[in-house]
């Protein structure tokens, strides 16, 4: 079964793909790009795609951290 979701901010566009079924590496990705500034010409843009296995891994890690109280290690694997 597929499953896509996406949203987007002002500098960022976020977008998770899913396929329960299969199995294929490339499947199961997270992918965040970053928008162009509305005030200029600049036209690059940037992307980082992860897999979803990764990308729980960077999810626990803001978790940990994100609010600046914890000093413990996250665990990711």
């Amino acid at each position: 079964m597929q499953f896509n979701k996406s949203k987007s901010t002002k500098r960022f566009n976020f977008n998770i793909s899913r396929d329960t079924v299969s199995h294929k590496a490339g499947s199961n990705t997270v992918s965040i790009t970053t928008n162009a500034p509305d005030d200029t010409y600049y036209t690059s843009r940037s992307q980082i795609t992860m897999t979803v296995k990764e990308a729980r891994a960077f999810q626990s890690f803001l978790n940990s951290y994100i609010d600046g109280n914890s000093t413990e290690t996250p665990t990711i694997g």
